[in-house]
């Protein structure tokens, strides 16, 4: 089953949902945690304590209020634009990531707060341990 979270950046906190696959299993068993974002474009991404490779889920063909995890940098990839690597309105991963959750909701109100200092990423009531 999906587990729901929330991200929370500045006065910014959005719905999301992690997918039921092993990558995000691990991702969801280290929440909640806090971190400083880097900005890529319209990307968060952010180093967390979750080592995986590449699995069935890899792709390099992103969307709007997809969440990644990106291996080369054990990073956790939030997409809410272009990126550097974009040629249209959609994001391009610097490489494959694994899709591990997506915001629900409108993702690019994030636009609002590049530049943060400081992500929280909870778990939200109702699901599953």
């Amino acid at each position: 089953m999906p587990v729901p979270i929330r991200i929370i950046i500045n006065q910014v906190e959005l719905n999301g949902e992690l997918f039921d696959t092993a990558c995000a299993r691990e991702i969801s068993a280290i929440l909640p945690f806090e971190t400083a974002p880097e900005d890529w474009g319209d990307e968060f991404y952010f180093y967390i304590p979750v080592s995986a490779g590449l699995d069935d889920t890899a792709t390099s063909q992103v969307k709007v209020g997809d969440i990644g995890y990106w291996p080369p940098g054990n990073a956790l990839a939030i997409f809410f634009g272009p990126t550097p690597m974009s040629k249209g309105p959609d994001p391009v991963p610097a490489s494959a990531v694994n899709l591990v959750g997506k915001i629900i909701g409108d993702a690019a109100i994030l636009k609002t707060v590049i530049g943060a200092e400081k992500i929280r990423i909870e778990r939200l009531p109702g699901g599953v341990e």
